[in-house]
């Protein structure tokens, strides 16, 4: 593993949003949601597509916090142009699981 810097790490703007809508990505090569997540009045609501359908429903995403990097540049992906990145773990299994702060938080608050 490469050490980095903590100049490094205060770059990435990694924030908390909240889940407003989750719909079956229908385009994507492997299974995945489009995601449209509130990350408060700074940085507003951006899109994303996440591989989360081993472990979620999108009815379960909706209204869950979660923790999104907010300045990568946007990618397109398929129809998608991705404009942050959700985060999550993968489990034993490979399936991806979301990384979400354990108590609510004000929507946009950075990870320190």
């Amino acid at each position: 593993m490469e050490p980095i810097t903590w100049d490094d790490f205060i770059k990435v703007e990694l924030r908390v949003g909240r889940v407003i809508s989750a719909a079956v990505f229908a385009e994507a090569r492997k299974p995945a949601y489009v995601l449209q997540v509130d990350y408060g009045p700074e940085i507003g609501i951006r899109k994303s597509s996440a591989q989360l359908t081993r472990q979620y429903k999108p009815e379960e995403l909706v209204g869950r916090q979660v923790v999104g990097v907010v300045n990568f540049p946007k990618k397109q992906i398929g129809p998608l142009m991705s404009e942050c990145l959700v985060t999550g773990f993968h489990n034993e299994a490979g399936e991806v699981v979301l990384c979400v702060p354990d108590k609510d938080v004000p929507l946009g608050a950075k990870l320190l």
